[in-house]
């Protein structure tokens, strides 16, 4: 098992030095936007030529092969659920290898921002067992605890706050359910990843507050390979649970004060 955290080292000269590379390659829009605008640039990525090579992008960069092995080898087991959302399904990056390692009687629902990408999904899967469904990460169409186990790779990066959309994957999550989830990571190979695919980063220290304060504390970070986690490249893959006992003080509140102050 990985360690949950690291201590970070407050050197102010490689701060700044970071921030200045930041701000040379990464898409601005992520914090020059607001929601609606940042969400919008994101919809019509996806929805063309960018979204349509997305799949076979994957494919070339080993990230499709590298999650299905961690979900082949049960280093987070997802045999054990019975209803499975999928955010940001599009690419099939995640539910393919869902639709393999699963029970065959779990319900699987996939939910992207773009159509065009569910339209491309549903036609890549070949498989009628998944729901297909739009939906906003902020605003997910589902009642509370509808699930036992969410995924979600590559999405949360076009969030302004990700605390919104952690508090709505609390909501639809059952006490003791699973999040498995991906993003990019605030390195230089995640710099040139959100130049490339108008989306943020994250740095790994702020991102896991930002779980603790939505209610999904981190159960375990994972990698794609050993070599991966010696060069600290890959991204965030992290592995959540919402506590049995849901703490009464969650972000939601938070968030809320946050927007009126």
């Amino acid at each position: 098992m990985a360690p949950l955290s690291s201590p970070q080292k407050n050197n102010p000269k490689r701060q700044r030095l970071k921030q200045s590379i930041r701000s040379l390659i990464e898409f601005r829009g992520a914090s020059e936007l607001d929601q609606n605008q940042f969400q919008s640039t994101a919809r019509k990525l996806y929805d063309g030529p960018a979204g349509a090579v997305l799949y076979l992008a994957s494919k070339l960069s080993l990230h499709d092969p590298l999650v299905g092995r961690i979900l082949k080898t049960r280093r987070f087991d997802v045999t054990e659920f019975r209803n499975i959302l999928d955010i940001g399904a599009g690419a099939g990056q995640i539910l393919g290898h869902l639709l393999r390692e699963t029970h065959p009687e779990a319900r699987l629902v996939a939910c992207d921002l773009s159509h065009q990408m569910l339209k491309r999904a549903r036609t890549r899967m070949g498989s009628p067992r998944p729901d297909y469904l739009s939906a906003d990460l902020t605003c997910l169409p589902f009642q509370d605890e509808s699930f036992d186990c969410v995924t979600c790779g590559w999405v949360l990066e076009y969030l302004t706050d990700p605390r919104h959309g952690l508090s709505e994957i609390h909501r639809v999550l059952q006490p003791g359910g699973s999040l498995f989830l991906m993003a990019t990571e605030d390195r230089l190979s995640g710099m040139l990843n959100s130049a490339t695919w108008k989306c943020k980063t994250y740095n790994r220290i702020e991102l896991q507050q930002a779980f603790e304060e939505t209610g999904l504390p981190w159960k375990e970070q994972h990698w794609f390979t050993p070599i991966h986690q010696f060069l600290k490249l890959g991204g965030i893959i992290v592995e959540a649970t919402k506590p049995l006992e849901a703490a009464e003080d969650l972000t939601v509140d938070a968030v809320s004060t946050t927007t009126q102050s």
